[in-house]
């Protein structure tokens, strides 16, 4: 088995290979996360991310916020009984039009805060440390205008959000502190345009996190994203080091623009991620959205479903693992490539070089 880390750095995968949301109350389905993650585990995963929605099934199966809470606790026994209990778990979370942090309604404002505070809850139980997503503006709620529903774009969307961002603000400070308390960091997701009204890149996210105290809050970058609506390598290497700077870089994940596996996809690696490997140490999760209903429908996926051991009948293409083991394999090969490449800068820069027998030898002497 290869080792989980490169560079002691922790390579987590999402579970949206599998599913659009964690399904507990069906035997089959979860029975078969413990399986993935065995096998996964098995190809060098340190931890998995899951999705804690909840929509008409879960509430049903679980009517109140405690007792999606005992289900998620029961998974992680679960697990730990399974011979699983050294892998991380991290979470993703979305804000819904009914339960939206920047709604004009104070009722809603206050919904969602009791919702954002049950997942920090559910990650706690999950021994999990990242809760992570669109927090701020619910997923895919384009804004639209009265009384003709109309879209509401550019400038005019702009002043829209920045009313919104200042009420989600005070929501945000206050769950920034119940997730402290339980040892949580909440990372907000900047996602593309394409998917969803703001924020969509890093240059919004940062005056919406200066507007809130609590550095808990802080933000993940998805470079799949980045590379869509991201302002360029110049401005991203400076976003970078100002949330690093600030305590807010909380989390980063891999992923191509087109959502499929990394080894064959178009991905900046180098100026995406040399400024992130240096200045930030924790996981990095593989993003990949498999064409389950949920997601062919809502990306457009246009690809042929990976099939997933277990659940489909074979296919003639790559299965979800077969993806999930090559993807690793990329990143792997990836980062280390950029990891030399700066401790040659570095060594550089010092005035040594490294020998082929791991000696060193002063290149101002030699001259």
């Amino acid at each position: 088995m290869e080792p989980a880390v490169t560079k002691e750095r922790p390579i987590y995968f999402s579970f949206f290979m599998f599913d659009s949301s964690t399904r507990l109350y069906d035997a089959r389905v979860r029975a078969s996360y413990l399986e993935h993650m065995k096998v996964l585990a098995e190809y060098g995963y340190a931890g998995f991310e899951l999705h804690l929605g909840r929509g008409a099934e879960v509430a049903t199966a679980y009517p109140s916020y405690a007792d999606e809470l005992q289900a998620y606790a029961s998974l992680r026994n679960e697990m730990d009984a399974n011979g699983l209990a050294g892998l991380a778990l991290a979470t993703n979370v979305g804000a819904t039009p009914s339960l939206d942090p920047s709604s004009h309604a104070p009722c809603t404002r206050r919904a969602a805060l009791e919702f954002l505070r049950s997942r920090v809850e559910i990650t706690a139980a999950l021994r999990g440390e990242i809760m992570m997503g669109p927090l701020v503006i619910p997923y895919g709620a384009f804004v639209r205008s009265a009384p003709n529903g109309d879209g509401v774009w550019s400038d005019a969307l702009q002043a829209e959000l920045a009313e919104r961002y200042q009420l989600a603000a005070a929501v945000l400070e206050e769950l920034g502190e119940h997730a402290r308390a339980l040892g949580v960091k909440v990372a907000i997701e900047p996602i593309s345009h394409w998917e969803t009204p703001g924020p969509n890149k890093l240059s919004q996210l940062l005056p919406f996190l200066r507007s809130v105290r609590c550095t808990q809050i802080g933000a993940i970058i998805d470079s799949a994203h980045e590379t869509l609506d991201g302002d360029g390598p110049e401005a991203f290497a400076q976003q970078v080091a100002e949330l690093s700077e600030a305590g807010r870089l909380h989390y980063v994940q891999a992923s191509p623009p087109d959502r499929g596996g990394l080894e064959a996809s178009w991905l900046p690696w180098e100026p995406l991620f040399q400024p992130l490997l240096a200045r930030y140490a924790g996981p990095v999760a593989i993003e990949i959205f498999n064409a389950v209903p949920d997601f062919a429908a809502g990306l457009r996926l246009s690809r042929r479903k990976y099939w997933i051991p277990g659940m489909d009948p074979a296919g003639t293409g790559p299965s979800a693992y077969d993806v999930a083991r090559g993807s690793l394999r990329k990143l792997r090969a990836e980062f280390a490539r950029l990891e030399r490449a700066a401790a040659d800068d570095a060594a550089a820069a010092s005035g040594t070089i490294e020998l082929g027998t791991g000696g060193t030898r002063d290149t101002a002497a030699a001259e």
